[in-house]
């Protein structure tokens, strides 16, 4: 059998792929990274040409906790030789294709990844290592992490209706259903919904739809909340503070949080608003889109191609049905443990919910010894925040992984201290000082 690894990843998403650019020049650490990909991919089924980044490119894969990093993307700019042009196109929001193609190039600089790498089982041996099934081989680790993403969320009431004329958000460029002159439904008001419906309302009239409905549960399409004082929600300071309270205090901070990672940007919303203003008051087609926010989709009948779909409406309380020929879910993802971790489950600490119990260094809790660590990425928002499946914070957190692997502090990761006091100070009543 080959030397143990320090470290085996089980997927190479954004966050695994920024612990891999963190960790490729401490050479002590020996970690290789899997993925059933061919290559590194980042949404693929949502790379819809003028979609925007919701997070700073400053928040990169590496420079909050190395900005002297060759993997960052100010080093991206320069090796592609566009940062000048960059500089004067003045982006708002950077275009997310150009992160993706980012995060492409530092993932085709790193040794340490392998595509086309299945691990179908993982397994923790009496010799005091995990034991992973990859391909046709056995690879042993004294440490792992896991970061194979969330899954696409079916509804309830969508459940064996997916196919050609029915499809997730996250398919929708991958599938590519049929909507020319047809009459499409979305159903959902985050910011993939916003985009897939601004995408149909600009396709050309030989690709355009019939009509266009587009459902939600939220009272109105509502903006995501960048403010100042709610980006404070994504700093260190901040998971320290949330990281302390009980869970069922957290329950009631995440729900109060939804806006601040799950609304529609500011430009996509106006946007779609002129786009609507000029169909129906330039082109006249007045009956060509339907908005329909404060809906619950409650059940869908008919087979492909002739849906008929029954809301619940919040705001007058009466029953509705919408017909269309094509549904599209933009109705978000779950956390889903991989089944490669199925011989390990039972040694896993779980909520009722069926999810990782979580420490202070992304680690899960297991029977296990304490020196065999499994951290986890993207998986830990209800015990570590709003930030967790965010790109916020992504840097910070690998570089907490990488000191907890290495046993010392090789990247600094005491954040900016937040202008915001979230906890009592010292004792119950006590006056607070205002001395920051």
């Amino acid at each position: 059998m080959t030397q143990s690894l320090d470290l085996a990843g089980i997927g190479i998403g954004p966050f695994n792929l920024s612990l891999a650019a963190l960790l490729d020049p401490q050479t002590e650490i020996s970690a290789r990274f899997f993925d059933r990909r061919a290559d590194f991919a980042w949404h693929p089924g949502m790379m819809l040409p003028n979609a925007t980044l919701q997070t700073s490119w400053l928040k990169d894969l590496v420079a909050p906790a190395d900005p002297t990093s060759r993997y960052s993307f100010l080093a991206y700019l320069v090796a592609t030789k566009r940062l000048y042009r960059f500089i004067s196109a003045e982006f708002d929001a950077i275009l997310r294709r150009e992160f993706a193609d980012y995060m492409g190039w530092v993932a085709g600089q790193l040794e340490s990844l392998r595509f086309e790498q299945t691990v179908s089982a993982v397994d923790f041996g009496p010799d005091g290592l995990f034991h992973l099934t990859v391909n046709d081989t056995t690879v042993t680790a004294r440490n792992l992490s896991l970061a194979t993403g969330p899954v696409p969320a079916t509804p309830a009431w969508a459940e064996g209706a997916l196919g050609p004329n029915c499809v997730h958000s996250s398919r929708f460029l991958l599938d590519a259903p049929k909507v020319a002159g047809r009459r499409v439904i979305v159903v959902g008001g985050g910011q993939s919904g916003a985009e897939i419906v601004l995408d149909l309302l600009n396709r050309s009239d030989a690709a355009a739809p019939a009509a266009v409905t587009w459902i939600s549960r939220r009272p109105t399409f509502a903006p995501i909340d960048e403010a100042p004082f709610t980006n404070e929600y994504f700093m260190p300071g901040y998971l320290e503070a949330f990281l302390a309270q009980p869970p069922q205090r957290k329950e009631r901070i995440l729900a109060s949080q939804k806006l601040a990672s799950d609304g529609i940007s500011h430009a996509t919303l106006r946007a779609l608003y002129q786009r609507l203003y000029e169909i129906t008051y330039l082109d006249r087609r007045r009956d060509f889109a339907a908005l329909l926010p404060y809906r619950d989709a409650i059940a869908l009948d008919g087979g492909s191609g002739a849906y008929r779909l029954t809301l619940r409406n919040g705001f007058d309380g009466g029953i509705e049905t919408i017909d269309g020929a094509v549904l599209i879910l933009a109705t978000g993802y779950r956390i889903a443990l991989p089944a490669c971790l199925d011989p390990l489950r039972p040694r896993l600490s779980l909520d009722d919910d069926r999810r990782f119990v979580m420490g202070r260094d992304y680690c899960v809790t297991w029977d296990g010894p304490d020196d065999r660590r499994i951290f986890a990425q993207n998986v830990g928002r209800q015990t570590l925040g709003i930030a967790d499946p965010q790109l916020s914070l992504m840097a910070w957190r690998s570089a907490r992984i990488v000191n907890a692997l290495m046993g010392r502090t090789v990247y600094a990761v005491d954040g900016d201290v937040s202008l915001l006091r979230w906890e009592t100070a010292g004792d119950a009543g006590r006056d607070l000082k205002l001395a920051m």
